[in-house]
């Protein structure tokens, strides 16, 4: 292959292009046409499992995404109807995207009943407090959810432990080196783009003094739930609550803790 033939083969091409090259795939079917279609779209499939990398369950391979992605890439390519209006390139990457999607949604341990659980537990708590003014208690939660105390506690630990494994699992960074998610809020590569990383550090940074201005039982209650991996109930007995008043001050502060950053947000979601 020539220097010219190399350096045309390694630009992107246009979407006239593409299309041009599509055309000629379904006059001709030939295999080799689709492969140059396939490998002009390749760096979008690692471009979007990347940019997904850090929601995934700590044992999961990033080539499972990556082959999940390029078999979506594939059928977006015999699937593809200019007649629509999308370019190949955009309809590629909304194949792609929900391909990576549903594959992580399949692989997730956290089951949807967990999150089920957790917006019923919450909306059964606000009701209480909008009928009565004030939190219920374990066993009136439990009560008004037609559910047990031990059941409602069950739950509640296993929406602890998803929020918990949401901070601490391991995970793969853009290197392919193995981080802890909580560590993806600020980059260690040198090699990153300076402004994105100086945008990681300021978005540490304002998460940092937000967390220190919080009451000091919160901090108590986040260091031993994220820190020390322990239940509610564990956290109860140390600092002498109910496992139920542990809930709330967890809710609290996660609530506090959103309202504080939320003119921030652009920020946190540019560096996610």
């Amino acid at each position: 292959m020539s220097l010219a033939t190399a350096q045309t083969s390694k630009r992107r091409l246009s979407s006239e292009d593409t299309l041009a090259l599509w055309k000629e795939y379904r006059r001709t079917n030939d295999r080799a046409t689709r492969d140059r279609l396939v490998l002009t779209f390749a760096p979008l499939v690692k471009y979007i499992v990347y940019k997904k990398v850090r929601e995934m369950p700590a044992r999961c391979e990033v080539e499972d995404f990556i082959s999940c992605g390029l078999e979506a890439l594939i059928q977006s390519i015999e699937r593809y109807d200019p007649a629509k209006g999308a370019t190949l390139e955009q309809y590629a990457w909304t194949r792609i995207h929900g391909a990576v999607l549903d594959e992580l949604r399949r692989q997730d341990w956290a089951p949807r009943s967990v999150r089920r659980w957790e917006r019923d537990i919450e909306r059964a708590a606000d009701e209480f407090t909008t009928l009565h003014g004030r939190r219920p208690t374990q066993p009136e939660l439990a009560e008004s959810m037609g559910t047990t105390v031990a059941e409602l506690r069950k739950r509640r630990d296993e929406i602890t432990q998803s929020d918990l494994t949401s901070l601490n699992t391991l995970v793969l960074s853009d290197d392919e080196t193995t981080i802890e998610r909580i560590d993806t809020i600020a980059s260690t590569d040198v090699s990153a783009d300076p402004l994105h990383a100086a945008a990681k550090e300021q978005a540490k940074d304002k998460f940092r003094e937000a967390f220190s201005r919080l009451p000091q039982r919160e901090r108590e209650v986040a260091v031993l739930l994220y820190v020390k991996n322990m239940t509610l109930a564990e956290i109860g007995e140390i600092l002498g609550v109910s496992e139920s008043r542990v809930c709330q001050i967890h809710g609290q502060l996660k609530k506090t803790l959103r309202t504080v950053l939320d003119d921030d947000a652009p920020l946190f979601q540019a560096v996610a």
